[in-house]
Formats: C-alpha cells, structure tokens, sequence
C-alpha cells in the first residue's frame, strides 16, 4: 500500500513539474525569437553565439555563489523571485519592441540577467525535484524531466514560427509573459514544498553568507571523490558536445542542405528522440551498474550522434544520427541523478548543486567559442583548400561547404568516446573505493 504521505509528494512533485515546464516553453519560444532577431538584424553567427554566451557566463559565475542562498531560502520564494524577474526581463524586451527602440544591446542585458536568475532557479528546482520525489523514483523523475525538456524543444520553435509569421515577434513575447503568470500561479496555489527548519527562520534564510555556502558546497565535493569525479568527466563531456550539435550542427546542415526544412526536421528529430528517451528512462528500475548506465549512454551518444552526423551527407543518415545522439540523453541523466540524490544529504543539496553547476557547465562557454573559431578559421578553410589532408578527409566526409564542420564532428565524436571510457573507469574505480570499509588501525 502506498504511503499517504508520498502520495502527496508525487502529486506536488507532478504539479511542480508542469509549472515548471510550461515556464520553459514560454522561455524556449522567445529564445528562439530572439535568435531570430539578432540574426536579422545583424547578420552575423557570432552575434548568435555571443547571445548563448550572455546567458551561460553569468549562469557559470553565479553558480559558484547560488549554493549558500538556495540552501537558506524558502525554495518556492527564490522560484517566484527568479521567475519574477525573469519575467520583467521579458516585459522590457516587449516593451523596447513596442516602442521600436529595442537594440541588440538590449537583448543581450536582458538575456545576462535572465542567465543570473537561472543559476538560483537550477539548483532550487533540484533541490525540490528530490524533496518531493522518493528515492527509489529518482530515475523516473528525471525520465520525465527528460520528457518534458525534449517536448519544449520541438515545440517551442513550431509555436514560436507560427507567432512570429501570424502575429510578429509581440505575440511571442506575449505568449511567453501569459505562461510566466500562469505558472507562477500553479506554484503558488497548488504546490507544497516541504521546508527545512533552518529556512524558516529570520525571514527565509539563517545565518551564513553565500561564500561560506560556496566553500561548504565545494569541501562537500573534495570529500566524495564519486560526486566530484562524476561531475568533472560530465564537464569534459559538455564541452565536446558544445563544439559540436549546439555550435555548429546547424550551420553544416543547412551549408550541405542549402534547405532550411531539413535544419527543421534534423532538429525536431533531436527533440523526438529526447522523449523517447525519456520514456524508456521512466520505465527502467534503479540502476544496478550506475558507471556503465551514465558513460556507456554517453558513448553512444557520441559514437552514433557525432560520428553518423559527421560522416552522413543525406538527410536520412542526419535523422538517423540525430535519434543515436538524443535517445541515449535521459536514459544517461538518470543515472546521473540516481548518483547525486542518493550521495549528497539534502541539507547540503542546495550548495553543492550551485557548486555542481559552477564546474560541470564551466566547460559550455568554451566549447562555444572554440567550436565556432575552428569551424571559420581552421576547419573550413582546410577543406576549401583542396590539400592532400583535404582530400584524405573528404573520403569520410565528402567535400564542399559544411566538409570541415563535419570534420570537427568526427573528431569531437572520437573525443567524446575516448572521454567516456575514461570517466567510466575513473567513476567505477570512485565507487569501488567509497565501498571499501575503512582500514583498521
């Protein structure tokens, strides 16, 4: 027989859940927009990516501080205060536009501060995520996480082009005000967070300043040697994966292609392949070899993500590359989770998720940049050139435009592989380690 009480947790955690998801759709269809934009107005890939770089700098060295203050506050507060602000955010772009005095300028501040609150938003989510969810359903909980990050990602660019080509750009920003409100008003009415003591004293937080959560939340990760070394071979993983499918798969595909329809449907395969992925995540027990579930995930991923997508020159073998590199995803994270919830004590869970965030994302800014110089500067010119190297590698990849960006997705598809087995024999060793009873003396 079910417990009652866990019953009520499911049903928050569920609700929690879709607010949260209806949030992320209004967030992803105005990215999308606003990619959209800054590319028309400027012309320029680099704007794009330096867009992307607003949100994740300040992510990254917010994250170092987040800790502390997400341990101490009331969670549901600090996720109506991020939301809040993020939605101000959005109600200046909105109005600039209205005004016709939006500039990129402008969008880029808004996407900086919108960056700033998500490095509190992330780790309070986790941390609620686990309060609400027992333990033994971890993994299915990030199955469904999974689902619902996917289904934003094929949905939100469908809504957000049928809004920008019906109604402009302001229909958008809108539709994405409506669900911040919609959204907050779910959390508040019809989600109980379970409370620390400790949070509801002075006001929401207790004693302790954000810095000493920080070197609480990094002492925590230098004492397990399993947590740290998960998340530091994630972040090795997140900066190959970065170099690649969100740096340079699209402008490949539609330099092969010269065909925007199949960027769209490369793309929307990718979120398909996420919720399938997180179907069979959901349904899949506890993992009873978490080493071999998290990097053997990971080196599929590469292997048919990266290596097909390199190497194919149709459409057929892109799709089929983009369902190798997606489906693996959550099944990975649910190991991931599986590892983190049931290692760390939820009392630290807050700084060390802040802490987590700081290493594990600091490598996606890098990749970023590094993926899009290579491509222009290196890359491209390589294969353009015609050279015996050139013509080596067009054996693989085939030649004209987009050859040495799918170049670079064989070697970061080798990196990958490589960088998995690695942190699959280091993870495995952590966890052999943290079993061995402590030597008598």
């Amino acid at each position: 027989m079910q417990n009652p009480s866990n019953s009520k947790s499911i049903r928050s955690f569920l609700a929690f859940w879709l607010t949260q998801s209806l949030s992320q759709l209004g967030s992803a269809m105005t990215s999308y927009a606003l990619v959209l934009w800054v590319y028309e107005r400027t012309g320029s890939a680099l704007s794009v990516s330096l867009l992307t770089l607003c949100t994740w700098l300040p992510y990254v060295a917010a994250s170092v501080f987040a800790g502390g203050i997400v341990d101490r506050a009331r969670k549901k507060r600090l996720l109506l205060l991020a939301d809040g602000v993020a939605f101000l955010c959005t109600a200046c772009v909105a109005v600039l536009l209205a005004m016709g005095r939006l500039e990129v300028a402008h969008v880029y501040a808004a996407n900086a501060l919108t960056g700033l609150m998500n490095a509190l938003q992330s780790p309070a989510s986790a941390v609620v995520s686990g309060r609400l969810v027992p333990k033994e359903k971890i993994s299915r909980m990030s199955g469904l996480q999974s689902i619902s990050a996917s289904a934003v990602g094929v949905a939100a660019p469908m809504l957000a082009a049928f809004l920008l080509s019906a109604l402009g750009m302001g229909a958008v920003l809108a539709a994405d005000l409506a669900a911040f409100v919609a959204a907050a008003l779910a959390l508040l009415l019809f989600v109980r967070i379970p409370e620390r003591e400790c949070a509801l004293r002075a006001g929401g937080l207790c004693s302790g300043s954000p810095l000493a959560g920080l070197r609480e939340g990094f002492a925590f990760l230098r004492s397990d040697r399993v947590v740290l070394t998960l998340i530091l071979s994630i972040s090795a993983l997140n900066f190959f994966s970065r170099i690649s499918y969100e740096n340079i798969l699209s402008p490949m595909i539609l330099a092969r292609s010269g065909s925007a329809e199949v960027l769209a449907l490369v793309t929307g395969i990718l979120g398909v392949g996420g919720i399938v992925g997180g179907l069979i995540a959901v349904r899949l027990p506890p993992p009873r070899h978490v080493s071999a579930r998290i990097f053997g995930m990971a080196a599929l991923s590469f292997a048919l993500g990266d290596l097909l997508m390199g190497a194919g020159q149709t459409p057929l073998a892109w799709g089929v590359a983009a369902v190798g590199a997606s489906v693996p995803i959550p099944i990975l994270d649910s190991g991931y989770f599986h590892v983190l919830y049931n290692r760390v004590p939820e009392a630290l869970q807050g700084r060390v998720f802040a802490a987590r965030n700081a290493l594990q994302y600091a490598s996606i800014p890098a990749g970023l940049l590094l993926g899009g110089f290579l491509a222009d500067n290196v890359f491209e010119p390589l294969m353009a050139a015609g050279g015996a190297a050139a013509q080596a590698l067009a054996r693989a990849v085939g030649t004209g435009a987009g050859s040495g960006m799918a170049v670079m997705f064989l070697l970061t598809g080798a990196s990958g592989l490589l960088s998995s087995a690695a942190g699959f024999l280091l993870l495995r060793r952590a966890l052999r380690s943290a079993d061995k009873p402590p030597r008598r003396t």
